[in-house]
């Protein structure tokens, strides 16, 4: 057992005579931790015990493994690490600006456990054999996702996904290097006119960083409610109404899933809905919301603008066998404004690759899209398409045709 081990001993009892919770008390909690390193040093000294190299560096270790996430907490500490995961203890991986890499890192099993069942504590959420998959968010809004035996072979899968904010509006996104500053004016105006804009993309190409900067430009005044799996929106309105699901409890009742929270948030007076992200039938209940004339966005997981048109008009299929094609796609046709798709490049690069308009029209049960902006080379250049709506635009007080109006070439 090394010096840390010890003194991590030590300063837990003390916090357990003491009474203190170590997210709630962290002065106090500090104090003991400094008390106790600077206890040992002197002890240290009279012989007998190892010395101690560094305090600070030892401080920060115990501070790490009491309150924090022990050998885990350095890449919560790295603002160029985007996500962490864990494959099994002597396998730890994270990712800096979009390219992975295996750490030195060395976990026992023990440890894995220890650290999830810590990450929970705070979002009352779960994991065992009767629910071997948990999300959730951490204090600090990163994001966690595990699974365990016998779901996976032999280790818990743990994942972190950081909160890591380097865009808050459209302006962001353009200083980055993610969108042009036409095809950022132009979106910011659609969502000010009530488009209805769908985001597209993989994995980690930056899909809810999208939506966020987009959601920056809903007009102030507007009443916003979002629906999501876990609490990732961050939308600097004053009038913002958040919900979450809910896992089932152990007798398996009490869920609440993200179709609900879609129904339940038309009872809410929204002036827009935003959803994180569909992946099933709650599809068509957002649907059928963005077609009665409530302004919305989400997000979905698409290869590209017509994959995600695509996707929309399957997914509420699975709503039941009554939802047929001949009702969806129309619906979709009339009820999807923009489409959005980002991508995730090789190098780390996370950008849009085209901004596409659904103008409406359905012809063999295959809507038609047009490309308003594609990504030619590095560059996302303004395409031949138009929007729908554009009284939407003048109402707006945006003028449409000087928003697209082609630059030289």
């Amino acid at each position: 057992m090394d010096v840390t081990q010890t003194l991590e001993g030590e300063v837990r009892e003390l916090i357990r005579r003491s009474g203190l919770d170590p997210l709630r008390d962290e002065p106090a909690v500090r104090r003991l931790v400094k008390e106790a390193v600077s206890d040992y040093d002197e002890r240290s000294l009279q012989g007998g015990l190892p010395v101690l190299a560094d305090l600070d560096a030892t401080s920060k270790a115990l501070w790490d493994s009491v309150v924090g996430y022990g050998p885990l907490q350095q890449y919560f500490d790295d603002p160029a690490v985007e996500e962490i995961w864990v494959n099994e203890p002597s396998r730890v991986f994270v990712a800096r600006h979009g390219v992975a890499e295996l750490t030195t890192t060395l976990l026992a099993h023990e440890q894995v456990r220890d650290l999830v069942e810590r990450m929970l504590k705070s979002s009352g959420r779960r994991v065992d054999l009767s629910s071997p998959f948990v999300d959730a968010v951490l204090p600090d809004g990163s994001r966690l996702h595990v699974v365990i035996p016998d779901i996976t072979q032999e280790h818990w899968y743990v994942n972190i996904r950081k909160f890591v904010v380097k865009a808050d509006s459209m302006d962001d996104l353009v200083r980055l290097g993610t969108v042009s500053a036409q095809a950022a004016r132009f979106l910011e105006a659609a969502v000010a006119a009530g488009l209805n804009i769908l985001v597209a993309g993989g994995t980690q190409a930056g899909k809810t960083t999208m939506l966020n900067c987009l959601a920056a430009a809903v007009p102030a005044r507007e009443r916003v409610v979002t629906c999501e799996e876990v609490f990732e929106l961050r939308i600097p309105h004053r009038d913002v109404a958040a919900m979450q699901c809910r896992q089932p409890s152990l007798e398996g009742t009490g869920e609440v899933p993200l179709r609900r929270l879609v129904k339940e948030a038309l009872r809410m007076r929204p002036s827009r809905i935003i959803v994180g992200e569909v992946r099933q039938a709650e599809s068509l209940d957002l649907l059928i919301a963005l077609n009665s004339g409530l302004p919305g966005m989400c997000t979905v997981h698409a290869n590209s603008a017509r994959e995600a048109v695509t996707k929309m008009c399957t997914l509420p299929l699975l709503a039941g066998e009554n939802v047929a094609a001949r009702f969806v796609v129309p619906t979709v046709a009339s009820s999807i404004d923009l489409v959005v798709h980002v991508a995730l490049e090789r190098d780390g690069r996370r950008v849009v690759r085209e901004v596409a308009a659904v103008p409406g029209r359905v012809e063999e049960d295959v809507i038609e899209i047009a490309d308003l902006f594609v990504r030619r080379d590095v560059d996302l250049r303004r395409a031949d398409g138009f929007p729908p709506h554009p009284e939407r635009f003048e109402r707006a007080g945006f003028d449409l045709a000087a928003l697209l109006a082609r630059g030289p070439s």
